[in-house]
């Protein structure tokens, strides 16, 4: 008898990144058609730019590689574009749109090695990188439908905050945070539509409830300790949850499979920090919010969350 051996995997899964991919698009569509009922023309522009511009820049990639340049409709390049519109104001000018497209892409994307070998999300890469360039452009935020003002901008519930203090936001209720009546970003716009996308990705399994739950879990505790503590800081863990980018960050890019620990225990130390992190940038940071500074900087320690989970186990101690 010969025995045969192959490559690992072994057991395989129907899945491919195709399906992956455009799974993670549609349960975003929720939360992208509703910003643009706000926002109207300008977040659909903004969103078709950065989605085309992040796919051509792919192919553009995989072209000089020499590689399939097929591979830019494996529904990455879709995702890393529609994320990336998704923490943009609408309104932005579309040279900067494309410029963080091209910086998501090839500096946090194909220099790594492409998809599969990036170390931090390639969105969340472009959004701080346009965030520290172009400060004015990323934090001018437009009236949108649900204020009845055309034109006009307004400052989010954390940036009003840091400005002007808790006295700004006592007249802003929870319900407008969860219906996205509220300033912010294209995908800060509606918590409930991006619940509803996480609950569908849970339910294909793509996703887990651990990293989500973990981090807005920990997020929500820390700045009620804090409100215990000071109510003159910051206001309820409610509406922490549902203002900035934090259902955003926790339900769709911390969780992203290349750059989150594997196992449950790593993903709970993962989403603890990415939530302990937030909750300090948002309270005595200089940024109102500390979404994106948070999950890049656990994105880093990554392979040391690994390390220390994956490590091997003596299966006898002693002698």
């Amino acid at each position: 008898m010969q025995l045969k051996v192959s490559f690992p995997p072994h057991i395989r899964s129907e899945e491919t990144i195709e399906r992956i991919m455009y799974s993670v698009a549609l349960a975003l569509m929720p939360a992208t058609f509703f910003s643009v009922y706000l926002f109207g023309f300008d977040a659909l522009l903004v969103t078709l730019v950065s989605v085309a511009s992040c796919i051509g820049f792919e192919y553009l990639c995989n072209r000089i590689r020499k590689r399939d340049h097929l591979s830019c409709w494996d529904g990455s390049g879709f995702v890393t574009g529609l994320l990336l519109a998704l923490n943009l104001p609408a309104g932005l000018p579309l040279g900067m749109v494309v410029l963080g497209s091209f910086v998501a892409i090839v500096f946090a994307k194909e220099v790594f090695g492409g998809l599969g070998f990036n170390i931090f999300n390639p969105a969340l890469v472009a959004r701080v990188f346009l965030l520290i360039s172009f400060p004015a452009a990323m934090t001018s935020w437009p009236v949108h439908r649900g204020a009845g003002v055309d034109g006009l901008t307004s400052a989010t519930p954390l940036g009003l905050i840091k400005t002007e203090g808790i006295e700004a936001v006592q007249n802003l209720g929870i319900e407008d945070m969860m219906l996205g009546f509220s300033g912010g970003c294209l995908g800060e716009t509606s918590g409930i539509f991006l619940i509803l996308g996480a609950a569908f990705l849970m339910y294909r399994k793509l996703i887990t409830y651990v990293i989500p739950l973990g981090y807005m879990g920990s997020t929500v505790l820390f700045c009620w300790i804090a409100q215990l503590v000071d109510p003159s800081l910051t206001f309820g863990p409610l509406q922490h949850l549902f203002s900035g980018g934090l259902i955003l960050g926790a339900c769709f890019m911390a969780t992203d499979m290349v750059t989150s620990p594997l196992t449950a225990k790593g993903q709970w130390v993962f989403a603890i920090g990415c939530g302990t992190l937030t909750a300090i940038i948002r309270l005595w940071g200089s940024f109102p919010e500390g979404v994106s500074f948070a999950i890049l900087l656990m994105n880093a320690a990554v392979p040391l969350i690994e390390r220390w989970e994956l490590r091997p186990k003596n299966f006898k101690k002693g002698s």
